[in-house]
Parts: structure tokens; sequence; C-alpha cells
């Protein structure tokens, strides 16, 4: 069975997006805009985002205008998005749309992966529902050389050092990547 990964970048002090849920502070860190190899989890079979991040993928990649743009990103992987509202799939894209627990879609996601890795895009508070239902096997980040005064929180959860393993850090141009396991809570 793959596992269910959370990986995304976040600013020194641990936000996500800023204030106005935008990554303009992404992209203007150098290597921000385009990511290098290593940077991302390459072989997962499944994306899982929150409607969030979904908007605003479509808003600033413009997928909805200009399809090929979806596929250029995500390819044929398909994209399961936790929402509670109807939203626009961009054309001959593999949206899928859920509502509810993590945990009851858990079979769901594991069936689409066919064995391969769950990538938990974003948000923070979608992977915190994630590690809430025991789901989170691993939690990468790329920590970014810029420091926001509020927004988004990278995890907004409190994980005791008991629960997160490091295995492994490592420097990729203007990033620090961190890899940690993730332990099973006690009880």
């Amino acid at each position: 069975m793959g596992r269910i990964i959370y990986d995304a970048a976040a600013t020194a002090n641990g936000f996500i997006a800023d204030a106005d849920h935008s990554l303009d502070w992404l992209f203007a860190v150098e290597g921000g805009e385009a990511p290098e190899e290593g940077l991302l989890p390459a072989e997962a079979a499944v994306l899982v985002e929150g409607s969030r991040t979904y908007e605003w993928i479509l808003a600033q990649e413009g997928v909805l205008e200009r399809p090929e743009r979806w596929q250029e990103l995500y390819g044929e992987t398909p994209t399961f998005v936790f929402t509670s509202r109807e939203l626009p799939v961009p054309a001959g894209a593999d949206v899928r749309f859920l509502s509810g627990e993590v945990a009851a879609a858990l079979p769901q996601l594991r069936e689409a992966a066919a064995g391969g890795d769950i990538w938990v895009v974003g948000g923070g508070e979608l992977a915190g529902r994630f590690l809430d239902a025991g789901a989170l096997d691993l939690i990468s980040v790329s920590i970014a050389p810029a420091l926001l005064e509020a927004g988004a929180p990278f995890l907004p959860r409190r994980v005791g050092a008991d629960r997160l393993r490091l295995v492994s850090a490592a420097q990729h141009g203007q990033f620090a990547r961190l890899h940690y396991e993730v332990i099973p809570a006690a009880g």
C-alpha cells in the first residue's frame, strides 16, 4: 500500500499562504516558480487538495480558459478535491469531488492510487484532517527564505516530537527540504 504524504512549501515561520491566500511570497523566492527536481513527490498516483487550493490553481493557471494547462501540470493523475460546494472542472481533467470525513474517503483514495502514493497538496487544515484520521505517513516541507506576519499555517495542529521522526534534510537551492515520518498516535 502506498503512503499518504503531505508535501508543501512554507515560509521559515510556518505559513503556506499569506493572509490574502496568495503564494506570491513563494514565487518571489529563487526557484519558487519552477521547483527543481527533488522538491515534489513525483511518484504520486493521486493528488488531494482542498477547495481553496483547487480554486487558487484554477485562477492562477487559467486552466478553465486553457484546459491544456491542467494536463501540463497534472497529466492524467486523478485529483480529489474536498469541498462542500459545486466547483468547475477543466475540460479533460480527472477531478473528483469529495465531502465529509477523511476516514470515509480513504478507501476511494487508495483504490484510485492502486498501491501508489497519495499526495495531499494542500492546504494545511486538510492535511491536519488526514493526521487526525491517523492516515498521514510522511510530512515533507520545503522551507523558503521568507517570513510572513500572518496567513495559512503549514499544519494547524499540535504534533509532539514523539510523533515525528526526521528521515532526511537537504538543501535544494534556496530551500531547506525536510522529510518527517509520522509515528502513529499511542492509544
